[in-house]
């Protein structure tokens, strides 16, 4: 069965030619001009991964965003200014996993696409048996079903916080720089990346788990050397 993609841009020959790449690729692309009749579309279909373009009329794509978020985890990926650092802040707060800075090549955000599905999808099943689940203070993480509960009730994690957390969690009571979870997740892409990427995941993650900055009870911040969970 063909990955759904979801593509929204105001700007018709952006969308057509994403569309292209991604329809040669192998993907089904519904694609809009209009914010709402997208987030109409995402209400009735299930999608497998969101590009969605920041300056739109009507209804922005953080807006958009925000909306997929409240009953989605699956991937976003924002297309936003040259330059739009507060932006691409507001848009990982909101939940996006990735952003794009326009102009693009049209390759490199395939390849975006394609690398949020695989760890959307199948989460580094090359790992060993032992290494799937982890366990720590009521939070469960497995790793081949792609799942995360805290004291019995599921977390709605996108795949870049559950890849952080599950980064954590392997390297339970050892520190993890932001660089190398910077690696883990974006790989190569890490010199393109805002160095308050990583922090706004973690400030999500926090929320999510009920967990405080000041008396952390799972994320730790280390003061010059990254974050960690305890051991």
């Amino acid at each position: 069965m063909k990955e759904k993609i979801l593509v929204v841009d105001d700007e018709k020959e952006i969308t057509d030619l994403v569309a292209l790449y991604l329809e040669n690729e192998g993907f089904q692309v519904y694609k809009f001009y209009d914010s709402r009749e997208a987030l109409k579309c995402a209400q009735k279909e299930e999608m497998d991964l969101a590009v969605l373009d920041i300056m739109m009329p009507e209804v922005d794509g953080l807006e958009l965003c925000r909306l997929i978020r409240q009953k989605h985890t699956y991937p976003i990926i924002m297309l936003t200014a040259k330059g739009g650092e507060i932006d691409k802040i507001n848009g990982l707060t909101l939940g996006a996993d990735d952003y794009v800075t326009k102009p693009f090549l049209p390759l490199e955000l395939v390849a975006r696409v394609k690398a949020q599905l695989r760890r959307y999808k199948q989460y580094d099943g090359s790992r060993e048996k032992q290494e799937e689940v982890f366990f720590h203070k009521g939070l469960v993480l497995n790793l081949d079903t792609h799942e995360c509960t805290l004291n019995e009730k599921p977390l709605a994690l996108t795949p870049t916080e559950f890849t952080i957390l599950a980064v954590l969690c392997r390297k339970k009571g050892s520190v993890v720089s932001a660089e190398e979870l910077f690696h883990e997740v974006w790989k190569d892409e890490y010199y393109q990346k805002s160095n308050n990427t990583i922090s706004v995941h973690i400030r999500r993650l926090r929320e999510k788990m009920g967990d405080s900055f000041e008396k952390p009870k799972y994320i730790k911040t280390v003061w010059g050397c990254g974050y960690k969970i305890e051991g």
